[in-house]
């Protein structure tokens, strides 16, 4: 069952006062449940695509439907989460994992059961009552996600959240967003420039064309779970990633 339906998405923007067309006519189905990772060329409008799927910004053309109700603004069904965690850090871990919560009007005590249930997945409770400036980026980024997952979201949207992280501490998430995945059956779109990251997270990855950018290809990847960086049973999708991918970043404006 359609989860997520992009029609046909068409966006412009204006570059030296000419019309540039980013998005020239996306289809996707995102089925409840997939995880689907999207990857193509630096500035194709995988993020734009994202920005509009969270309600955040109008197409210029084409419709994108949840649960088959057009999305014509933002809500709490869709949450998304940025490659900088856009914490508060004047507030306290737990109050930034509740901080929606709290403007939802949830009580008090119903807000800590939920908070301390992802503080535990995150691996945050012994840093609930630290102040965010206090952490690493990786341990940042855990609060980000934690704090979008107490919302309870039908699709979760992520831009790149990993793109800023060291090696050690991405490999480390990588492994940690996958039993999150597993454990919460979440919706989730996930933008990556990188293709390994692609292979080892997402269940299908929609691979887009060079501007004014489409989809070109979806390729669905049947692999045991947790998958590990250094599995070379993940090359040959990585593979066919690349050998999508590549004539689309080789080609100029």
């Amino acid at each position: 069952m359609a989860k997520l339906e992009a029609k046909n998405i068409v966006k412009y923007f204006e570059h030296d006062g000419q019309p540039l067309k980013a998005l020239g006519g996306v289809d996707l189905v995102v089925e409840d449940g997939d995880f689907v990772c999207l990857v193509g060329p630096s500035g194709c409008g995988k993020s734009t695509f994202l920005r509009i799927a969270a309600g955040l910004q109008q197409p210029d053309g084409g419709q994108i439907l949840l649960d088959n109700r057009p999305i014509n603004s933002t809500g709490p069904d869709r949450i998304l989460v940025f490659q900088e965690g856009a914490l508060f850090p004047w507030l306290k871990v737990r109050d930034n994992v509740e901080f929606g919560l709290k403007i939802a009007g949830i009580p008090e005590s119903e807000r800590q059961e939920i908070s301390n249930r992802y503080l535990e997945m995150m691996q945050l409770t012994k840093f609930a009552n630290s102040y965010t400036y206090q952490l690493s980026t990786g341990m940042k980024q855990r609060i980000a996600i934690a704090r979008a997952l107490v919302m309870d979201p039908a699709v979760l949207l992520m831009d790149e959240p990993f793109a800023a992280l060291d090696a050690q501490t991405r490999d480390l998430l990588l492994v940690e967003m996958q039993m999150i995945w597993q454990k919460t059956k979440k919706t989730i779109v996930f933008v990556t420039h990188n293709i390994p990251e692609a292979a080892i997270l997402g269940n299908k990855v929609a691979v887009f064309t060079h501007r004014p950018s489409h989809i070109k290809k979806i390729i669905s990847i049947d692999y045991k779970r947790p998958r590990l960086a250094e599995d070379e049973g993940l090359s040959k999708y990585q593979q066919e990633i690349l050998s999508e991918l590549r004539p689309e970043v080789k080609k100029v404006d």
